[in-house]
């Protein structure tokens, strides 16, 4: 325990040379991706050493943003159990923190912190899966802090994703909020490996109404609406992520991510084989998008509600 902790010290203590200025938010970025995928890792896999390693460093990026602490939670975490496929008893530990808005209205935005180990004592350090879906909710964390969203953000890093969406299924199953008062997920699960641009949105087939909130306004990234339609079968992204849990419950979804690559699954999904200049683009896509939905959303409510009461 003391051994990893050390070394998750020393990253972190390398991470807190780079000051926070505006113009170096990309810096953050990448290097949120680039500690959690480097080998100290030994690729996050759900009840390991590593998992408990990348906790630790999401949990100080946690604090060091400023997020809240949900009431009656200690640290962030959430602890859930279940099976794996040889009937063993895993634990897993959801990280959940939020930003206060003007309404209890809420937005969950999400990233799986998990990957899939080592294998034949190769390490799988899940760089673009899903490293750089938490680096992109950290930077959306930051930045809400810095302004006050409309609706409540719920920020959670899931855990057990790679082993049937346990973690996402024991927060709906077992809700530290609300449900009612979710109104929409927004996920990121692959957000940096794209030679093309492309950055998908799924989620507007079955929940049309947020169709026209989802584009962006920087030229370099293409925001490409599909894989949402059930016709398309296993191209149907629908339940192929943490947004499944949310939908299951008739919670409206947005869930971002790329098309399967040549490192997905596989230990070259490293830092060095992400996009960069793409990633940047599309962490900024996300944040510009998400405000969008936030006070859209917001303005919504507030007319129905005046609806209501005339």
């Amino acid at each position: 325990m003391k051994s990893y902790l050390l070394i998750t010290l020393s990253l972190l203590l390398s991470c807190s040379s780079v000051k926070k200025t505006d113009t170096q938010a990309g810096s953050q970025l990448l290097k949120d991706v680039e500690v959690l995928s480097s080998d100290a890792y030994e690729g996050r896999k759900t009840g390991t050493k590593g998992a408990e390693m990348a906790r630790v460093y999401i949990v100080s990026r946690f604090k060091e943003i400023g997020l809240k602490n949900l009431p009656d939670i200690s640290n962030y975490e959430i602890p859930f159990t279940f099976k794996d496929n040889k009937g063993d008893a895993i634990q897993g530990k959801n990280l959940v923190a939020y930003v206060e808005g003007k309404s209890k209205d809420m937005i969950v935005v999400s990233a799986h912190y998990d990957h899939i180990g080592i294998i034949n004592n190769e390490i799988y350090n899940g760089a673009d899966d899903n490293a750089s879906g938490i680096a992109t909710l950290l930077k959306l964390a930051s930045h809400f802090t810095k302004n006050k969203p409309d609706h409540t953000l719920i920020f959670t890093a899931f855990d057990a994703e790679e082993a049937g969406l346990q973690g996402s299924r024991a927060f709906v199953k077992n809700p530290p909020v609300q449900l009612d008062n979710i109104k929409l997920n927004i996920n990121m699960d692959m957000v940096s490996h794209n030679d093309k641009g492309e950055l998908y949105a799924c989620g507007t087939f079955k929940y049309p109404q947020l169709k026209p909130f989802v584009f962006s306004e920087n030229p370099k990234i293409k925001i490409i609406l599909g894989h949402d339609d059930p016709k398309l079968g296993s191209n149907d992204w629908t339940n192929q992520s943490d947004q499944a849990a949310f939908n299951d419950k008739d919670i409206p979804f947005i869930y971002f991510g790329v098309e399967d690559h040549k490192d997905y699954h596989k230990a070259t999904d490293e830092f060095k084989n992400i996009n960069p200049s793409f990633f940047t683009n599309a962490s900024e896509a996300i944040q510009e998008i998400t405000q969008r939905l936030d006070h859209q959303l917001y303005l919504k409510s507030v007319i129905n509600e005046k609806k209501t009461i005339n």
